[in-house]
């Protein structure tokens, strides 16, 4: 159940996620996403929202074989990975000026 998964190039990673162990992270979303044992900020294709946080685990579920998420950000567990929204609305406004959280992820 291998699943191909696209990746912001400049991750946003969690404190408890090492860079240097970032490509077996990846390898096992994309092959075991039960085990994978992280969560996950993707950009939302509702366009009433902006980001999703999400187990890994729910990469295993069919709609997502077939919609894989652009994945901006990896977190160890949800707080981490609300702090990390609170660190990308950060840079936004910071660069931008605004709150337009998927046209900045996407540049």
């Amino acid at each position: 159940m291998a699943i191909r998964l696209n990746y912001r190039p400049e991750l946003y990673l969690g404190e408890g996620i090492k860079r240097k162990k970032l490509d077996k992270i990846k390898k096992n979303l994309e092959n075991k996403p039960l085990f994978s044992g992280v969560f996950l900020i993707s950009i939302s294709r509702n366009p009433s929202d902006q980001l999703e946080i999400y187990d890994a685990k729910q990469l295993s579920w069919r709609y997502y074989q077939k919609n894989p998420p652009y994945i901006v950000g990896i977190a160890d567990d949800w707080q981490e990975a609300v702090a990390l929204v609170t660190e990308m609305v950060g840079d936004c406004l910071r660069v931008r000026g605004d709150c337009e959280l998927k046209e900045y992820l996407r540049c």
